[in-house]
């Protein structure tokens, strides 16, 4: 897969192509509809399928300070899109002047000038242009001025719930992470660096690696949960149970993301780590003295190794 930072970046001699267009962040069952539709149609037509997504989310130029949880990060999200059989991934730097851009100009420049699009696919709550001024319909007029289709794909829902990035970030908010899995066809994944915190797993016998996360990622709610790390460079995840939250026990303030690897010794300071988060154990909780939380985190353990097999 080819990827372009801007979509002045796309090559001289690109040919005709399909396009979707969308934050798509989490890339969840939605997004792969999506996008797997752009994949199909390109296929089908004889041209390559290009992404264009935005960086940073628009929703913090457009409103600043209101940059919601982030499902997942840059270099995951085009892996994910990647394997969906995308030829090229287009990330448009997302700035003021950028969302100045009339409806007419962004379809212009974008779509006809420099991607040559053939077919539009894009979701029926797609919004584009200045002040989300343009819509499905506009686009469609705008396809017949300048010689594109536009297909829309539905919306996808199980069970009533319609998928979408909002859903799912109130599942992780919530800790329900198996909806959020379900949403998103694999489990949320939390990445971060490890740091060094105050050592006190290792003093009680459950070393923990301490992750240090964006500071916009959806990390989920406090709690204790069975998850799988995932290290560079090694085939196989570990199994872990992981602690989020401010450890009350010993009245800490700031919240943390601390994964205690089953059956693991060894020292993962400075690496880049991925939690992907499987089922919620139980909440967090303060405890008046050291011997029932040992007896507690042991019974967290076993319990993330059946959860895990």
């Amino acid at each position: 897969m080819q990827r372009w930072r801007g979509y002045d970046a796309a090559p001289g001699g690109w040919g005709r192509s399909v396009v979707t267009i969308g934050v798509f962040d989490g890339v969840h069952k939605g997004h792969q509809a999506t996008i797997g539709h752009a994949v199909t149609r390109a296929r089908e037509l004889g041209v390559r399928s290009v992404v264009v997504t935005f960086d940073p989310h628009p929703a913090e130029v457009v409103r600043p300070g209101s940059h919601p949880a982030v499902l997942t990060e840059p270099a995951r999200k085009a892996e994910l899109i990647e394997a969906l059989g995308v030829d090229a991934l287009c990330v448009v730097p997302f700035t003021p002047e950028f969302s100045r851009l009339p409806a007419e100009a962004f379809v212009h420049d974008i779509l006809v000038e420099h991607l040559h699009a053939t077919l539009v696919v894009v979701g029926d709550n797609f919004r584009f242009g200045h002040r989300a001024a343009g819509d499905v319909a506009l686009l469609e007029r705008l396809g017949r001025a300048f010689g594109f289709a536009v297909e829309g794909a539905p919306l996808v829902a199980e069970a009533g719930t319609v998928f979408s990035s909002t859903y799912i970030r109130a599942c992780v908010a919530a800790g329900d992470v198996a909806a959020a899995a379900a949403a998103l066809g694999r489990p949320h994944r939390v990445e971060g660096v490890v740091v060094r915190g105050d050592q006190r797993g290792r003093e009680l016998g459950y070393p923990t690696a301490n992750l240090l996360t964006h500071r916009y990622t959806a990390v989920p709610a406090d709690g204790v949960y069975a998850a799988r790390l995932i290290r560079r460079g090694h085939p196989e995840p570990l199994a872990a149970a992981v602690s989020v939250g401010t450890n009350p026990t010993f009245s800490g303030r700031e919240r943390r993301v601390e994964a205690y690897a089953l059956d693991f010794s060894g020292d993962l300071y400075g690496e880049r780590l991925a939690l992907d988060f499987v089922a919620h154990l139980r909440e967090q909780r303060k405890y008046d003295a050291i011997e029932p939380l040992l007896a507690q985190i042991a019974e967290d353990v076993e319990r993330t190794r059946r959860v895990l097999g």
